[in-house]
């Protein structure tokens, strides 16, 4: 992906965001033409609109990828970041995740629950984990399905995801109330 633009800026959310959410990677009609994480497309417009369902703003949170410009087919298509891709983008995450400091985890889609064991390892897969709050890292993780039209129309319809959604904000409440995190599923 030399030459390619890096979704990374000031418009991904502030430092000191209680909650970071991490997807794939910019989508090539959202993130990597706006250059704002989860916008300008339907996996965006989806998005705001579960954050919203449990009254999260984007300015409440912090936006990123588990790799940070967009993959593509010859054909200019989105495809899935190789492990090779998500591995040399592993230090810029980690970084992210120490710098901004979140208090609650959310990965969204596999390839990005996947990318936080090249961090910390965890035994998590999506199909069990999803919707469930886990300790990991010394913070809160939710494993949330991605939220692409092909996702609501073939794994995880909109009504789950809503549900799933839930749990972000129960993650939220329960780290205002902690001051220490264990390890396993809460």
């Amino acid at each position: 992906m030399c030459g390619r633009r890096a979704v990374l800026s000031e418009l991904n959310g502030q430092p000191g965001a209680r909650v970071m959410f991490i997807g794939e990677a910019p989508g090539r009609q959202g993130g990597d033409r706006t250059r704002v994480p989860f916008s300008g497309d339907q996996s965006g417009r989806n998005f705001t609109r579960f954050i919203a369902s449990i009254k999260l703003a984007r300015t409440e949170i912090f936006i990123t990828n588990a790799v940070l410009c967009n993959p593509r087919r010859e054909s200019g298509a989105n495809r899935p970041p190789t492990q090779n891709e998500i591995t040399n983008c592993s230090d810029f995450l980690k970084r992210q995740i120490e710098v901004i400091s979140p208090r609650v985890i959310v990965t969204m889609g596999r390839v990005s629950l996947e990318a936080l064991k090249g961090i910390e390892y965890h035994q998590l897969n999506l199909r069990e984990a999803a919707g469930k709050v886990f300790e990991w890292g010394g913070r809160l993780l939710v494993p949330l399905y991605h939220p692409s039209p092909q996702v609501l129309a073939s794994h995880r319809r909109e009504a789950e995801q809503l549900q799933d959604y839930k749990a972000v904000a129960r993650a939220l409440a329960m780290s205002a109330e902690e001051k220490g995190i264990g390890a396993g599923q809460r």
